[in-house]
């Protein structure tokens, strides 16, 4: 497993949080996900054979969020 900070930004409220770990966590190969509001990243533990950090990227732009 690889642990991952993403940089997300138009984050700021709990249906966020859900959104985003919700569907990081749909992903093959994701051990854990954690959303932090106030420092806007998101944080995920993950096999990167099986879901690669562009993947990973796309799946929270797909949410309608940006990714710095």
């Amino acid at each position: 497993m690889e642990k991952t900070v993403i940089k997300v930004e138009g984050m700021s409220c709990e249906h966020c949080v859900k959104a985003v770990t919700t569907a990081v966590n749909g992903l093959p190969g994701i051990g854990s996900v954690a959303v932090d509001l106030k420092a806007g990243t998101v944080t995920v533990e993950h096999n990167p054979e099986q879901s690669p950090l562009d993947k990973i990227k796309a799946e929270i732009e797909d949410q309608g969020y940006d990714v710095a």
